[in-house]
Parts: structure tokens; C-alpha cells; sequence
């Protein structure tokens, strides 16, 4: 590193003992899905995934959650053959693409769904439910038009999911439980309707569409949810999805942070009692302070937010951000 003045590193010893853990904490037949969205959440989508691939009790049925087509075409480039399901929106003009390279599409909308229909070879997909989150998927409502417009067309989804938008801490679970009862329903709409099917290349332990509901505040909080996928994301990585839920399980799971961005002390100074800091005078310190300049800017991502409030560790002990 004697040439650089910042740099990030990827603790991948770290990456691989927090799989464990959620992997230790899964019924054998629930599958986990690495979400290794947006660039593996900034730490590399393909270094991330080879690391996850080196375990084998991941490797032998794991998933990858990406947002977009782009990057499920950068992990088959790299010869990664795991199932892969992209959560993001995709164009109807890359559905063929899609289903050349074998990659699971989220269907959310009737516009994509209607697209499906239209072609010849379809990829396989997932259908999303909106069950409280209100973002993308089919609201409860719409389900019977959807079930109408699979048979019209003769596709069948390969599974099922929603996404809770509370379950993040244990005393309140109203809402997630209200969530996973309206999701539940849905399953129970299609399986009444006949689309029980596996995909071929899945074992039929789950009996019927794979059903997935729980991220990582819903894996670690409410073991109900689990059902035949989780899909973990911040959790591999080394973060609980909230102060509560480290609470409620700092003696069961520990979770350890994989990234870790380091720079050089470039400049040491003592300023006088009254000094201001940065820009506009944000920042006076009422003592002689010594301060450090870290050459960091904007636009290495440093986020303008922290102005004044972030900290940073010099040899272990935490020092404010001044300006």
C-alpha cells in the first residue's frame, strides 16, 4: 500500500463466518440467496461471490440476488453457474437475453408480465407480491387478474416473494406478521390455482413455488418467515439490520464487518482556543486541539452528510470529523 493514500479492504474470513451463521441458522430445507446487489452493497460483486462459492455448504445450493441484468451477466461471465435472481425491474427488450444465460427474473408489474407472454423462449421468473412494502410487486387485489393472465399465456413462475418493510425488531412484529398472512394467502390463491411445479432443476422438498419473504431482519427475528428461501444481504456483510435486533441477539449471533476503508494521517497540526474548521466556519474548537488531515474527499464517496458527526478510528481510538 506504499503507494496509495486510501484504500478499502475485504475481510473475506469475515464474509464467510457470517454465512456460516445464518447458514447454521436455517432449516435444511430453507436455501439462502447472497443479495450481492449494487456492486455486493460496494464491496465488489465478484470478489464477493467467488468468496461465498469457496464455501461448499453454500456453494452446493445457494442463490445470488443482484438489482439488474447487468450484473447477473457479470457473474456468468466469470463462469459462476449458481442460480441467480435479479430483485430489480428489467426491460422487456432483454427478456430473450435473460433466458439464454439462464438468469431468474422478478416479475412485479402486468406490462413485464404481458412481455412474457409475448415471446417464444421465457426465462424463468418470480413473481413479487406487495404485501405492505409498496414498492414494486402485484398488490393482493391483483392476483386473480395475474393467475388469468398465466394461464392465457402459459407461463408458470418459479416462485414466489414479498418483502417486509418492519422487521427489524421483535417487539414490534405487528406488521410483519400482518405482511407474511397476506403473503401466505397469496401462495395459497396459486396453489389453488394449480402452479405447484417445481423448476426442474430444484429438489421437490419445498412442495411447490418457491416461497421467499425474509431479508436479514426477517431471518434473524421472526424464524416463521423462513420458509423455502431467505435472502440476506447486510447480514453477510457484517451488519444487523438494527441496534435492536443486536440486542435482542448479540449472545446467540456475532457478526463481524467485512469492510473496512483505511487511509494515511497526510498532516499534523495544533490550532490555537477559538480556531474554525472547513469551509463557512462550521466548526470552532473552544481549547488548543491537535488535528489530523486525512486526504479524503467527496469524491472518494466520503458522504457530505458526516460533515462534523462521522468519526473515525487513528489506532483504534475514535476522533470526530471536524468541518
Amino acid at each position: 500500500m506504499d503507494d496509495l493514500r486510501t484504500w478499502i479492504e475485504i475481510d473475506k474470513k469475515s464474509l464467510r463466518d457470517n454465512m456460516e451463521q445464518f447458514l447454521k441458522l436455517l432449516p435444511k430445507k430453507t436455501r439462502l440467496m447472497a443479495v450481492v446487489k449494487s456492486n455486493a452493497y460496494g464491496h465488489g460483486i465478484i470478489r464477493i461471490a467467488k468468496s461465498l462459492l469457496a464455501l461448499r455448504s453454500f456453494s452446493e445450493g445457494g442463490w445470488f440476488g443482484v438489482d439488474s441484468i447487468v450484473e447477473a451477466l457479470a457473474l456468468r461471465r466469470e463462469g459462476i453457474k449458481n442460480p441467480i435472481l435479479v430483485l430489480g425491474s428489467t426491460l422487456s427488450s432483454r427478456l430473450r437475453e435473460a433466458a439464454s444465460e439462464n438468469i431468474i427474473l422478478t416479475v412485479s408489474n402486468f406490462e413485464l408480465l404481458r412481455a412474457m407472454g409475448k415471446i417464444k423462449k421465457n426465462p424463468e421468473f418470480h413473481l413479487k407480491i406487495d404485501t405492505g412494502m409498496h414498492r414494486q410487486g402485484f398488490l393482493p387485489q391483483d392476483i386473480s387478474k395475474v393467475l388469468k393472465l398465466l394461464k392465457f399465456y402459459g407461463l408458470k413462475p418459479g416462485g414466489l416473494y414479498t418483502h417486509f418493510a418492519a422487521a427489524k425488531d421483535a417487539a414490534y412484529p405487528t406488521y410483519t406478521l400482518e405482511q407474511l398472512k397476506k403473503f401466505n394467502s397469496a401462495v395459497l390463491s396459486f396453489r389453488k390455482a394449480g402452479f405447484r411445479n417445481l423448476p426442474p432443476h430444484l429438489s421437490d422438498k419445498c412442495g411447490g413455488l418457491i416461497r421467499h419473504a425474509a431479508a436479514s431482519g426477517g431471518t434473524l427475528l421472526f424464524l416463521e418467515s423462513h420458509l423455502d428461501m431467505v435472502r440476506i444481504g447486510m447480514g453477510i456483510y457484517g451488519y444487523f439490520p438494527s441496534s435492536e435486533a443486536n440486542l435482542h441477539l448479540q449472545d446467540k449471533i456475532k457478526l463481524k464487518p467485512v469492510f473496512t476503508w483505511k487511509t494515511l494521517i497526510t498532516e499534523v497540526k495544533e490550532i490555537p482556543a477559538g480556531s474554525y474548521v472547513g469551509y463557512d466556519l462550521v466548526e470552532k474548537v473552544n481549547r488548543k486541539t491537535k488535528i489530523a488531515v486525512l486526504p479524503v474527499g467527496y469524491w472518494h464517496g466520503y458522504d457530505r452528510g458526516l460533515s462534523g458527526i462521522g468519526e473515525v478510528l487513528i489506532r483504534g481510538e475514535r476522533a470526530k470529523v471536524l468541518g
